[in-house]
């Protein structure tokens, strides 16, 4: 799979899309008018200063599909896409766009990207949902106005630093998206909520900063402390090793985080000047729960292995 600029040759895959039902069947547009003239005019003119239009294309090259960002200005931009039938449950869409969300905010230079469906697109919905994109609750007037009329509109958005593709796991230890409630150009609200969002009482929060790029801190585990880790600042590298092997993730997106519930041996590796590591623990400081030789954390570990 890989993006490209749309070809004239496209346009006979771009019009059957366009009269395919199950593709544009909860589009807001009238696709059913369009003809193949239409859509070679829109190639032609698929890139401007405030659009652009890619091909989403197979490794044979053929096009499965158009992915976009319009209205390009004051650092943000309207994400859209539309793959072909014969694209759907391919992976196509999530290539797609990952790829052009990566493009406005490494090459483009944007700060967030937003975007709406309808809410009875179940489809829609629940893929975006399903990739943790956060809903937006209050939107530009100036953008709500290219919608005025349109009703049940859901809205998401995605601001650069965001992770667009996080595993669900690192070592056995889950990885969450704390809840976050985006405003398009405005930033986001990130919160959690003791017992309801994590899976412990929260008795304890601490944040570590002012640390110097390239210091590794932690080198200790807990015997029973439960711990919700995340970095509302800068970049860490985040190293776990528990019964299910040694693993890292780098936490670099807010609304990201780590919840460690097990005996798990863990060092931080600031990789960027500054970085604020913050921990959301199940109990109080007890120093008799640390575990602070390697030694020791290996034969309990070997022990509860039944090695």
């Amino acid at each position: 799979m890989h993006l490209r600029e749309l070809r004239i040759e496209d346009a006979p895959l771009m019009l059957e899309w366009m009269h395919d039902e199950r593709v544009v069947g909860n589009l807001r547009a009238d696709f059913s008018s369009k003809t193949l003239e239409d859509c070679c005019s829109f190639i032609s003119s698929a890139i401007t200063e405030k659009n652009i239009h890619l091909a989403i294309a197979s490794d044979e090259d053929e096009y499965m599909g158009t992915v976009s960002l319009k209205n390009i200005e004051d650092g943000s931009a309207e994400f859209a896409i539309t793959v072909r039938s014969a694209a759907m449950r391919k992976g196509y869409a999530w290539f797609g766009m990952e790829a052009i969300i990566n493009k406005a905010f490494n090459e483009l230079g944007l700060t967030s990207v937003y975007w709406c469906v309808s809410r009875d697109n179940e489809r829609a919905v629940r893929f975006y949902d399903k990739h943790n994109f956060h809903e937006v609750v209050d939107i530009p007037a100036k953008v709500l106005e290219r919608y005025e009329g349109i009703n049940n509109l859901k809205w998401y958005s995605a601001l650069n630093g965001d992770e667009l593709n996080v595993r669900d796991s690192v070592a056995g230890c889950k990885v969450i998206h704390i809840n976050t409630i985006p405003t398009v150009n405005a930033g986001e609200l990130s919160f959690f909520e003791s017992s309801h969002d994590i899976a412990f009482d929260i008795k304890r929060i601490y944040y570590i900063s002012k640390v110097p790029e390239g210091v590794r801190r932690g080198f200790h585990a807990h015997k029973s402390l439960k711990q919700l880790l995340f970095c509302p600042y800068g970049r860490i590298q985040l190293i776990l090793e528990n019964q299910y092997g040694r693993e890292e993730i780098d936490l670099k997106d807010p609304s990201i985080g780590v919840v460690i519930d097990q005996c798990t041996w863990r060092e931080m590796l600031w990789l960027q000047k500054d970085s604020v590591l913050c921990v959301a623990a199940s109990d109080y400081y007890d120093p008799d729960d640390y575990i602070r030789d390697y030694s020791v954390f290996k034969s309990i570990l070997d022990g509860r292995d039944g090695k």
